[in-house]
């Protein structure tokens, strides 16, 4: 798929940041205090992190495929079927009144993510070939303002809320909220649709697809510097998911917080994330992808540990704001730096690659986390353990060929 340049270019990239806006407020406001949500649908706490991980397991199944696809017959299909995800699981949650209904809602809602995501990559990338890592990194911002919003907006319905003697109606609200957003993200879809560009689909027949998928699996299962890059991917996620599902529990059942606080703290992350996010990818253009990598899997690991030694708001808060900026440091170089790995007729390939480990890492992230948070090892190994990974992929990243030779 070919994308020209000029205001037909220049739309798209608008339209698509606006879709990822709405469709990520929608999809990060559904999570929004997740964790609370499953314990008054009494969630048993062995399942818990299945709940937490439901919805990043399409990513492992679906993004990969998707992204691959979609270069041989384009993107428009990929990214509109995405928007009727977004659009439709919302409204599945009013119907949830046990804990594994809320498991297969999660799992459904996240296949608009799961092909979403990758597929908008690559078309950024493509399209800006010189500019790669500051339009994926405009792109994933423009995202970012949409999850920095959702968990205050969430927290303020429920906080507002919270005197309904109704424990479920309070997330019934937040839940049309997140129905709203995500037909708007889907309208946007619909206007991407309407774009009349010229595009190349490859006259192919299924065979020849599925032959033409299978080679470039293949070509960067091979690729030693592209597993790197996954690993330090999958890294950084499997952090994110135990912050992302675990903090709140922590802010909310064990230190108390309000609903509001609790998403201020956690919603912070995101919000530094959203201003570091272009600058740190319009930096690693200039100077490289190695130095923003490796400051940033650093950067991230050191509020980790120390997150479950402090009680009070202001330090918590800190802590959050360190480990967003570090977390937007790394992710800001990884998908540019994996499209640049990848031969050019694979760049949809490449981002649903480097998707998969990032939905590998969040899935596991939280899974593994429930089982520690199960021992005497508490929240303190809880945050421990995403501290190991990063170190880990840190040292692996700074010792690998494709480090020394950016």
């Amino acid at each position: 798929m070919t994308v020209t340049s000029g205001g037909v270019e220049k739309r798209i990239f608008w339209i698509l940041c606006i879709m990822g806006l709405f469709a990520v407020l929608s999809s990060t406001m559904s999570k929004t205090l997740l964790n609370p949500f499953a314990s008054a649908l009494q969630t048993p706490s062995d399942w818990s992190g299945f709940v937490g991980a439901a919805s990043t397991i399409p990513g492992i199944l679906v993004s990969l495929p998707a992204s691959s696809l979609s270069d041989i017959y384009g993107r428009k299909k990929f990214l509109l079927a995405s928007g009727f995800v977004f659009a439709s699981a919302p409204f599945l949650y009013l119907f949830v009144s046990t804990w594994w209904q809320l498991t297969l809602v999660r799992f459904y809602h996240g296949f608009a993510t799961a092909i979403f995501v990758p597929v908008a990559e690559a078309l950024m990338a493509e399209a800006f070939p010189a500019r790669r890592g500051e339009r994926i990194s405009l792109f994933t911002s423009a995202t970012y303002v949409g999850r920095s919003i959702a968990p205050f907006l969430g927290g303020y319905i429920l906080f507002s809320t919270a005197s309904i003697s109704d424990p479920l109606y309070n997330y019934h609200v937040m839940f049309l909220a997140v129905g709203a957003s995500g037909l708007a993200a889907f309208i946007m879809a619909l206007l991407f649709l309407a774009e009349k560009k010229p595009h190349k689909v490859a006259a192919v027949k299924d065979r020849g697809a599925l032959r033409q998928m299978y080679t470039g699996w293949g070509t960067l299962a091979k690729n030693h510097a592209v597993l790197i890059v996954s690993l330090v991917q999958a890294s950084l996620y499997y952090s994110y998911g135990i912050v992302d599902y675990f903090l709140s529990g922590y802010l909310k059942d064990t230190l108390h917080f309000d609903f509001f606080s609790t998403a201020a703290v956690t919603g912070s992350i995101i919000v530094l994330a959203v201003f570091a996010r272009s600058y740190m990818g319009r930096l690693s253009d200039r100077t490289g992808r190695r130095k923003p990598i490796i400051a940033g899997l650093i950067i991230c690991s050191v509020p980790l540990v120390a997150m479950p030694y402090f009680s009070d708001f202001p330090t918590l808060l800190l802590l959050s704001l360190i480990y967003g900026f570090g977390f937007a440091t790394a992710t800001a170089s990884t998908p540019a730096l994996m499209t640049e790995l990848a031969p050019s007729r694979f760049v949809g390939t490449s981002t649903g690659f480097l998707d998969t480990m990032m939905d590998i890492g969040q899935t596991i992230g939280p899974i593994v986390g429930g089982f520690i948070l199960g021992t005497s090892l508490g929240y303190s190994g809880l945050f421990l353990s995403p501290t190991i990974i990063l170190l880990f992929a840190c040292l692996v990243f700074a010792l690998s060929k494709v480090a020394r030779a950016l």
